[in-house]
């Protein structure tokens, strides 16, 4: 509503700009901090805010800027995978940035916070099976058509019939595997409980316990060969195929439509980045 008023500010520099504050909201969802961790993880998270602003937003422009250029042409599923790898070699760099914090944060944790992070594990894993897990394969495959098509048309504008047909016919061959995906975050639950457990039974000094978080984060980012990086790969095909199956049947309109969104998310990012 303040935005709207003052005409000057985007969804995406709010968004940005709170991340600290909504970060901690959802850490403390899972910990429940107390009174002297909070001041602690909320100087880390400004720290970390600034981190970003100073060396990975103008990286993000670069992408966006790139991702623009594409938009108003033809794109084969390699360049869409391409960009895609660039967005992970970011989340990389994240990983690798949190590990001290969440170091030292883990070194803190009680018994208490302990179970309360299980607990909350144990009630996301409730509501994934009621959203997906619960659903026959015909829901599944609506509930995923109605999710990428809210998403194609926030880009591209409505799409027409023949184009909306694209989209269905991708999601119903789609390897899709909502146990599969369920199994992979259960096991990275496990790993994530299990990693937090010796950091405090075996009191591992900072050192050690940020290069185990290091791995993990890592390693959650970016598997390590096998079933669950077999998976992802995948997934991450499927989609890079379908974004060019579907990006090469817009029309001019669309493809200018969806260059202005990148531009504008380009612009907003320089101008974050630019804040000190």
């Amino acid at each position: 509503m303040l935005c709207s008023m003052l005409g000057a500010c985007s969804a995406i520099k709010l968004a940005y700009n709170n991340l600290p504050e909504v970060t901690y909201w959802w850490l403390d969802g899972y910990v429940d901090f107390g009174q002297q961790q909070s001041p602690r993880v909320r100087a880390d998270l400004d720290t970390l805010l600034a981190w970003h602003r100073r060396q990975e937003l103008p990286k993000i422009v670069d992408l966006l800027q790139e991702a623009q250029a594409k938009a108003l042409e033809d794109i084969a599923p390699e360049q869409a995978c391409q960009l895609a790898d660039k967005v992970r070699e970011r989340l990389v760099a994240v990983a690798a940035e949190v590990a001290l914090p969440a170091a030292e944060l883990a070194a803190t944790l009680d018994e208490t916070q302990l179970y309360n992070i299980e607990r909350k594990y144990a009630k996301i894993n409730a509501g994934y099976r009621q959203d997906w897990l619960d659903l026959s394969l015909a829901q599944q495959r609506e509930k995923r058509f109605k999710l990428y098509l809210g998403r194609y048309e926030d880009f591209y504008g409505r799409l027409d019939s023949s184009q909306r047909t694209l989209v269905r016919t991708a999601v119903e061959r789609s390897r899709f595997d909502a146990r599969a995906i369920d199994a992979d975050r259960r096991q990275r639950q496990a790993e994530t409980l299990a990693l937090l457990q010796r950091i405090k039974r075996e009191n591992l000094p900072i050192p050690a316990a940020r290069a185990e978080l290091g791995a993990y984060l890592l390693r959650a980012v970016d598997p390590p060969p096998g079933a669950t990086r077999d998976r992802q790969r995948l997934l991450l095909q499927e989609g890079c195929r379908d974004l060019a199956e579907l990006h090469n049947q817009t029309n001019p309109e669309q493809r200018k439509r969806a260059a202005r969104r990148l531009g504008s998310y380009a612009t907003d990012f320089k101008d974050l980045a630019e804040v000190h």
